[in-house]
């Protein structure tokens, strides 16, 4: 049956930036194809309900971990507990980022060096971890959370439009290191999805602008990123490695 090679059972996804947004539309659609779960954020309040609400009705494990990306020591012990409690993690979804808007002779050390720590470095610490046991097991699918901000940019978006940007590169070259492996890297950078971040950092004509960039009018809602990242968690992305997909309702065709 063509849908089988979607079929998530008795595969484990690692989402993090899970308890909210596109993180948690992504894994609860993996679960919904039968994977098991484990979300990650800074905030424990938050990820209880949303592992909750994730996966519900699906029958599958989950389970979350509090861990704040800017710190390796926690990405570390992320992946460390996520091995421990569910014995593998097959998928590992980078969703985890933050954005911090200053003009480029605003930028603060501090600033560049904790966004570029949490945008950058921590999914490098974090697929370092994980990679080895993939390798063993000789599957894998890694998926770095990109943007349509690494192909064009806006004022003060120099430090997430810089780290978005060396996604692409870094999956480009992990995807090489691993292929041998049966393990694929591949990016989603999503156009305009109103989720909590651009929220928090766009006026409302901000807003307006960008919906009416896109070809169909509208923000993007976080379920409509399902299916990319779906496709590309799972055996129907096979042959599809160190490719970036751009999910963006035809914003970028103008």
């Amino acid at each position: 049956m063509a849908l089988d090679i979607f079929n998530l059972t008795g595969k484990v996804a690692l989402v993090t930036g899970g308890s909210k947004g596109l993180g948690k539309a992504m894994a609860r659609g993996l679960a919904e194809a039968g994977a098991d779960i484990v979300i990650s954020s800074r905030h424990e309040n938050e990820l209880r309900p949303a592992l909750d609400e994730i996966l519900h009705g699906t029958g599958r494990r989950g389970r979350f971990i509090v861990a704040d990306m800017s710190r390796r020591d926690q990405v570390a012990a992320l992946a460390k507990t996520a091995l421990e409690q569910m014995g593998r993690v097959d998928i590992l979804i980078n969703n985890a980022g933050t954005n911090k808007p200053q003009a480029v002779d605003e930028i603060s050390d501090e600033v560049w060096d904790e966004v570029l720590e949490i945008n950058l470095s921590s999914i490098m610490r974090l697929t370092r971890a994980l990679a080895p046991q993939m390798k063993e097991r000789r599957w894998g699918r890694i998926i770095h959370i990109s943007s349509v901000m690494a192909f064009l940019s806006k004022e003060k978006r120099n430090i997430y439009s810089a780290t978005k940007s060396a996604l692409l590169g870094l999956a480009r070259a992990s995807a090489l290191d691993l292929g041998a492996f049966g393990i694929t890297v591949n990016c989603i950078a999503p156009g305009p999805f109103l989720t909590d971040l651009p929220a928090s950092v766009l006026s409302e004509a901000e807003k307006k602008l960008f919906a009416d960039r896109t070809a169909i009018g509208r923000w993007g809602e976080p379920r409509e990123l399902v299916g990319p990242a779906l496709l590309l968690a799972s055996d129907a992305g096979s042959y599809i490695t160190g490719q970036t997909f751009i999910i963006d309702g035809g914003f970028m065709a103008r």
